[in-house]
């Protein structure tokens, strides 16, 4: 583990508790939990950086999936199809990411988030009511294709507001409420991030000491996170939906014009 402070210490156990609670809701917890790596150990290099933050967040989104499955009602089989797209996805993604400029995809996916949140915020009931009756096969391979595929591709080139984007695209494809979708979306993110870390964790590149303390903080963040999720609903899920939008669209609008 590098030599670190005990404040930085402090600071970033809180910091991976904040992203697991943020995860677990909603998705997007990586927002706060990877500036607070590179804010914390300037002096790390980029990819341990990378490798440790996978494997805090590996155990937050497990212990959330968990949490979920136990209440939530999720088709566990069609969430791992839709989680091995993602993870084959992902791969090609990673595989183009070399040839792809952030700096263009920034403001696409700046319009892309705003648009989002209109439409949430201008239908009330999105998400607020699942499907009642069985999903149908359409639904389901459209879902794996566009959903695992797309998204995950998209992980795997450029990557923030991945879960939020799962959250959506599941409540819109599957019909699912949106407490449900994010019961999904964990399953799904599981998948992708094991391997993600598997690739770190072969590239030597994870500070497993550093980062089996701070997974204990994310692990609480995320259950709570999850409990409370289910306790308040989809309303209560809605509201964080929107907080993490517009903070993606803040975050991606500074990295674009502070470069």
């Amino acid at each position: 583990m590098p030599d670190i402070s005990l404040t930085t210490l402090v600071f970033l156990c809180v910091a991976a508790a904040a992203a697991g609670w943020i995860d677990a809701v909603v998705g997007g917890g990586g927002l706060l939990l990877l500036p607070a790596l590179l804010l914390g150990m300037p002096q790390v290099p980029a990819a341990q950086i990378l490798g440790t933050n996978k494997a805090v967040a590996i155990v937050g989104t497990t212990g959330a999936a968990v949490t979920y499955l136990r209440k939530a009602p999720v088709q566990v089989g069609t969430a791992l199809r839709i989680g091995l797209a993602a993870l084959a996805g992902s791969m090609g993604g990673a595989f183009f990411a070399a040839g792809i400029s952030s700096d263009v995809l920034r403001p696409v996916i700046m319009v892309v988030l705003l648009a989002v949140a209109a439409f949430v915020m201008l239908r009330p009931s999105f998400g607020t009511h699942g499907d009642r009756g069985p999903v149908t096969r359409a639904r389901i391979a459209t879902a794996i294709v566009l959903v695992g595929g797309g998204i995950g591709f998209y992980d795997g080139l450029f990557g923030p507001g991945t879960g939020t984007f799962l959250v959506l695209a599941l409540t819109a494809v599957l019909h699912l409420d949106l407490v449900t979708a994010s019961a999904t979306a964990k399953i799904v993110n599981v998948c992708t991030n094991a391997g993600a870390l598997a690739m770190f964790a072969y590239q030597g590149t994870v500070l497993w000491q550093l980062a089996a303390l701070m997974a204990v903080f994310n692990l609480a963040g995320g259950m709570l996170g999850a409990r409370m999720a289910l306790r308040k609903g989809a309303e209560f899920v809605r509201g964080v939906l929107l907080v993490v939008v517009f903070s993606l669209v803040a975050k991606l609008a500074f990295d674009q014009w502070s470069g």
